[in-house]
């Protein structure tokens, strides 16, 4: 391989790399340092989480929320999760009322201070999409694929290397 190809495949391949470092730190390292990532699935709290983005929720007690404040929570089946936004408290009853950014009424239920998952920290738009993609099987077996490729595009430069190295061996005259 010559100097410039080599180049031009080191700087594509590393990018690649990188891509993947950053979308695996974003989809699971995060837990690593308390932090929850979920998809957005629907439009309620639009336009402060939009719909495909990724929140990112940390863990936090339920008397260090306030009125006004966003918080991720099991909803009363226990599996479904939502994120809404606090209108009301009831410290006696230990519950919270919610409601949706973009909803006209309250929702009718209150969320038990049992149920509180976390508070969204920041978000990332449209990651949501690939996390969601990324979890189906055919969504499993086309990352699978990918990482396949990447590990190829790394090890075809290193096969062309041995192969020189061969011929040049075959070419040298023996004394």
């Amino acid at each position: 391989m010559n100097n410039k190809f080599k180049k031009a495949w080191n700087i594509i391949t590393t990018t690649i790399v990188g891509i993947f470092i950053v979308i695996a730190v974003l989809l699971v390292g995060v837990r690593v340092v308390g932090l929850t990532p979920l998809c957005v699935l629907s439009g309620s709290m639009e336009p402060t989480y939009k719909t495909g983005s990724i929140i990112y929720v940390k863990n936090i007690e339920s008397n260090d929320i306030k009125v006004k404040d966003p918080i991720t929570f099991y909803m009363t089946n226990g599996k479904t999760v939502a994120t809404h936004r606090v209108v009301r408290i009831d410290s006696e009853n230990q519950c919270f009322y919610t409601k949706g950014d973009a909803n006209e009424i309250e929702d009718p239920l209150p969320v038990a201070f049992s149920s509180l998952i976390g508070k969204p920290i920041f978000t990332i738009p449209y990651l949501g999409y690939l996390s969601a993609f990324i979890t189906t099987p055919p969504g499993s077996y086309f990352s699978i694929a990918i990482l396949g490729v990447v590990i190829l595009i790394l090890l075809i430069p290193s096969f062309f290397d041995k192969e020189r190295q061969k011929s040049k061996k075959e070419q040298q005259p023996t004394v």
